[in-house]
């Protein structure tokens, strides 16, 4: 489906983009490994079939540095088939009530520049290859783009931003370019939280770990698997021109069934 194209990753060092560059590597693709930190894409890049892998160091805030990525991959591969904009971070579900005007103003430009202007800058670099390609981007969204809980204010913000930038780039793409995004929920990842308030150091793991240990299931398919190669198989399908020719402006929920019941009601509002 995917055997012989080009697909270009951010924030593919770790978690959901590491499993992504295993899972099109395996499918056959060229996957050039986008992260902030070459040492974690090299490593993810060795990990794929000899000549499929390219390690490239970039920030998703810095076009200068996404263009250059962009130049090195087509310099490698020839070409660009695929475009993932995945490098986010989360805030952890900090609520309004928590924190001052101030430090929640620090926390919605370092979450925003990352995951909305990320995501932009990425398509702003790519968009001209996948025209001369006929290809596709596939955006990495999240439950938080459709429910309440599933972060705090500044995220589910963020990710019904992006779930916007989906739908006007497969207005402005096409017919040339199909766009979707991929709605995951919560899995085992270094996933991290803002520097704003401390918590560039913890994992998203240690939440999933909290939510386990309570009576309540958070959702309905509370027992699938949460290793993030899981969650992999809608992207292959969406890049494959064969499988999703005719679906562009289209998400697909991968959240273990947050629409059936949604999240369980979190302690906060008593707060107040």
């Amino acid at each position: 489906m995917v055997t012989g194209t080009t697909v270009f990753i951010t924030g593919a060092g770790s978690g959901l983009g590491a499993a992504l560059a295993r899972r099109f590597g395996a499918e056959g693709a060229r996957v050039a490994v986008v992260d902030m930190d070459l040492d974690r894409a090299r490593a993810v890049a060795a990990e794929l079939p000899a000549g499929q892998g390219l390690a490239l160091a970039a920030n998703v805030c810095n076009p200068d540095e996404l263009a250059a990525a962009v130049a090195q991959t087509k310099e490698t591969f020839g070409r660009l088939d695929t475009v993932i904009p995945n490098a986010g971070i989360w805030d952890y579900q900090r609520s309004v009530t928590r924190h001052s005007g101030a430090e929640l103003a620090q926390v919605f430009d370092e979450v925003f520049a990352v995951n909305v202007k990320g995501y932009l800058l990425t398509v702003a670099a790519t968009w001209r290859e996948l025209v001369a390609t006929r290809g596709s981007i596939i955006m990495t969204l999240s439950n938080a783009a459709f429910y309440a809980a599933g972060g705090g204010p500044v995220y589910t913000a963020s990710k019904f931003a992006d779930r916007g930038l989906m739908l006007q780039f497969a207005y402005e793409l096409a017919p040339k370019v199909r766009v979707n995004g991929v709605a995951v929920g919560g899995m085992r990842t270094d996933l991290r939280g803002p520097a704003a308030l401390g918590l560039e150091g913890r994992s998203f793991s240690d939440t999933l770990d909290r939510r386990a240990s309570t009576s309540n299931p958070y959702i309905p398919l509370h027992d699938i698997p949460t290793d993030p190669a899981t969650f992999t198989g809608p992207y292959v399908m969406l890049a494959s021109p064969t499988e999703a020719g005719n679906i562009t402006g289209a998400i697909i929920n991968a959240d273990g069934g947050i629409a059936a019941r949604g999240f369980e009601h979190a302690a906060g509002g008593d707060d107040l």
